[in-house]
């Protein structure tokens, strides 16, 4: 095609661009055949990019050495489930744990595994490693991140009356739908409208969830200014972006949002499941692992409260999963025989319960920092990584981005843990001692004097008895456990997602600038952006974000009138 200058255009094409995986934008026209000379505007219309950032749970993104450049903690699916994963962690001590998962020697890892197929504006693998989903969990988050793009990003939508038709019974006014917690207020057809008009490209952002979370947001806020300039070449208009979270990923979101200039750099974000206001199942298997919780999952996390402890000690991430002086101040009880209370509340749990060192019910027993074939952490160590958590947690408290949507799992079918509760039981009365020591000495002994082992039950007074026992079938071994008390840490005891309890996973409902929050059910907390209802309240949150994130105006023609 030729084109010449001062005579009046025959024809006009436009063409609308399409973000590649780098943030370039591609264009493209069909050419007329060489013998017509006739002048042809070409009218780029400017891409407005709003890309959407997912930001993962803890565990949810991948991790490798430091020094070896090596993976130790990478998602990737074997017949669906996290196998490798599985098959490389159950067999490794505390001790190995503590030295593989340390803060200081791990950093994320981006080789996990990709698609391989186009998505969306996605067009292979290196597009998908450009946009960060090689640094989560295949397993936890590839499909709902290939769900999101193909929904966003569907080729042609602006033009598309079938993708439309998609949204509007998605979106259809009810009365309160899914929950919600404040006046619902269905999308309007031009806010539908709007959507169409912009493009989406989903990203992931990784981050190391051993270290602190405030470290993790600053590097959020590093990834979120270069995809803004990334989306700014060429013919690209990109202002903001989106954050959709999942789980702990919410508070590093709420952190980010909270540093210079990201107020403005963030349209809005979508929370999912976000322990707001901690979990007291984080103190539990800091004291007797997972192997009553979840047997499978504790293969991988830690079967024992030594397992848990010797990296969640070290870690300030996993420490701020703790419950903070905003929950429930009586989360943690212990009951004697008669199910009275022994402990009185602690609105301040960060020194009344976790640094607590003297006494059996605090977070940490000492020897637990020092596993066999570990890297012994100290306590002054502990205290410290404590003491972080509670100023993270301080930085926070109901502190919300402007434009904040979220959801939680109200459900009581997934059992949580809104308290720990410790039971005292009777125990089989060790030989030649019948009198009970009294329930409120108990509350004053140490880790050492109770036999805490890590797992539940624990055990005071007494010891592990082995007798062997004759009869007429032969000899056979008895191995018991005699006690003054067996101290039971207590099952689940409310609802939620099995991780995150509804009083946590709901705080943020009533805070100023949540603009709606939804309660939902039918979901474990893992694969929660998984469900569809979930996937709806996203989709739904976008865009009534869309309708208030800055536009960039105006149309590119070439060559100029």
């Amino acid at each position: 095609m030729s084109v010449e200058l001062g005579k009046a255009a025959s024809s006009e094409r436009m063409a609308t661009g399409f973000p590649d995986g780098d943030g370039s934008m591609r264009y493209g026209w069909t050419m007329t055949p060489s013998p017509l000379t006739d002048l042809v505007k070409l009218v780029i219309k400017p891409v407005n990019v709003l890309p959407v950032i997912f930001v993962p749970g803890i565990m949810g993104s991948n991790l490798k050495s430091k020094v070896r450049n090596v993976p130790v903690w990478r998602l990737n699916a074997t017949l669906g489930q996290p196998f490798g994963l599985l098959w490389n962690n159950a067999p490794r001590t505390a001790g190995a744990r503590q030295v593989l998962l340390h803060p200081d020697k791990t950093l994320v890892d981006d080789a996990g595994a990709v698609p391989t197929f186009p998505v969306g504006s996605i067009g292979g693998p290196a597009g998908y490693k450009a946009r960060g989903w090689g640094e989560v969990g295949e397993t936890s988050y590839q499909a709902f991140l290939l769900w999101l793009e193909r929904t966003l990003n569907h080729p042609g939508k602006a033009y598309d009356k079938s993708w439309k038709e998609t949204l509007n019974p998605i979106l259809a006014d009810q009365s309160r739908p899914w929950g919600a917690h404040r006046p619902f207020a269905p999308c309007t057809a031009s806010e539908i409208e709007k959507v169409a008009n912009w493009f989406y490209p989903v990203y992931a952002c990784g981050y190391n969830w051993l270290e602190d979370n405030a470290l993790s947001a600053r590097r959020l806020k590093s990834r979120i200014e270069r995809i803004i300039r990334q989306h700014q070449q060429g013919f690209g208009r990109c202002k903001q972006v989106l954050l959709v979270t999942h789980s702990m990923g919410g508070l590093v979101a709420r952190a980010c949002s909270q540093l210079e200039g990201m107020a403005e750099k963030i349209a809005g974000i979508v929370h999912g499941v976000m322990p707001a206001i901690g979990a007291p199942v984080a103190y539990r298997r800091c004291k007797v692992g997972m192997r009553d919780e979840d047997y499978a999952a504790s293969l991988v996390i830690g079967q024992t409260g030594l397992e848990v402890t010797a990296v969640f000690a070290q870690a300030p991430g996993a420490l701020e999963l703790l419950p903070t002086q905003q929950y429930d101040s009586s989360w943690l009880r212990v009951k004697d025989l008669a199910g009275n209370d022994l402990l009185p509340p602690h609105p301040d749990p960060y020194d009344g319960i976790y640094a607590v060192r003297d006494r059996w019910w605090g977070l940490i027993k000492e020897e637990w920092l020092a596993p066999e074939g570990g890297e012994a952490l100290g306590w002054k160590d502990a205290v410290q990584y404590i003491s972080r958590a509670k100023d993270f947690h301080v930085s926070i408290a109901d502190k919300y981005h402007a434009f904040t949507y979220g959801f939680h799992a109200a459900d009581p079918k997934q059992k949580s843990f809104e308290h720990v509760i410790w039971q005292l039981k009777k125990g089989i009365s060790p030989e030649g001692e019948a009198q009970l020591p009294n329930p409120s000495d108990v509350m004053q002994i140490s880790p050492q004097q109770v036999r805490m082992d890590g797992t539940n039950p624990e055990y005071v007074g007494g010891e592990n008895v082995v007798q062997v026992v004759r009869s007429g079938m032969g000899p056979s071994v008895v191995q018991y456990d005699t006690s003054h008390y067996e101290l039971h840490a207590s099952r689940q005891d409310g609802g939620g997602d099995g991780t995150v309890p509804v009083s946590s996973g709901r705080a943020p409902a009533t805070a100023a600038n949540v603009r709606q929050w939804f309660a939902l059910k039918g979901f474990a907390h893992e694969p929660a952006y998984k469900n569809e209802m979930a996937q709806f309240v996203t989709l739904y949150s976008i865009v009534k974000l869309t309708a208030q994130a800055r536009t960039p105006p105006g149309n590119l023609i070439w060559p100029p009138n």
